[in-house]
């Protein structure tokens, strides 16, 4: 009787040390909302895109910087390049000549002998096309009410490729141009108003599609 009450002492001894050692020891919890991390969102930097090189290549050119130039030039060409093969715009065929009109300018822009006036026409020109095909694309299939940012800009720098124009299509652009920002701005107030003026907005920028085409 004795070792029997023995062995069972031994037993609940030997139970209470095993729960004591456990309680010490943290299980792992499963992740909740709050603990799981999303996939940082890949940036796009503002100072690669081809605008901003080809404006840089500008700049570089009024200072006398020749080998800021050609490096800002062929990387600007190349990236402009680059997003004009992978879109099916309607000026696709005039963006890629104009690719190659500013390609030409390297070997001037290398030897130092790229007049001041010659880019920014060039580039301006590159600018326009570039800015048709990025609203056509969008509103042509996109969302526009999740890119009233880029619709914008994009209507901005066919506003400042006015001078770019034929004189016809200056007359009119700057009102139509005036239209469509004006509804882009009630769009991105969102909501329901937003989603029943998106047609009309789309018809305005339409129209300024149109006055591009027409004036280059």
């Amino acid at each position: 009787m004795k070792s029997k009450l023995l062995v069972i002492g031994l037993l609940l001894s030997a139970t209470s040390i095993c729960q004591a050692q456990l309680g010490g020891v943290k299980m792992p919890s499963k992740p909740t909302a709050s603990t799981v991390q999303e996939p940082a969102q890949t940036a796009i930097d503002s100072t690669k895109t081809p605008e901003a090189l080809l404006d840089k290549a500008v700049l570089a050119n009024d200072k006398g910087d020749k080998a800021a130039t050609v490096e800002a030039l062929k990387s600007g060409t190349a990236a402009l390049e680059t997003e004009a093969k992978s879109n099916k715009g309607s000026l696709k065929d005039k963006l890629l000549g104009q690719v190659g009109t500013l390609q030409n300018l390297i070997p001037l822009a290398e030897s130092g002998m790229l007049g001041s006036g010659i880019l920014p026409k060039a580039a301006g020109v590159a600018k326009l096309l570039m800015a048709h095909q990025r609203i056509e694309g969008i509103i042509g299939g996109a969302s526009m009410l999740s890119n009233v940012g880029a619709l914008t800009s994009n209507l901005g720098m066919i506003k400042t490729g006015m001078s770019l124009l034929s004189p016809a299509s200056q007359g009119s652009g700057g009102s139509l141009i005036s239209t469509a920002m004006s509804g882009l701005g009630k769009l991105s107030q969102g909501g329901p108003a937003a989603s029943a003026l998106a047609p009309t907005v789309k018809g305005q920028l339409g129209s300024v599609l149109d006055m591009v085409k027409g004036g280059l």
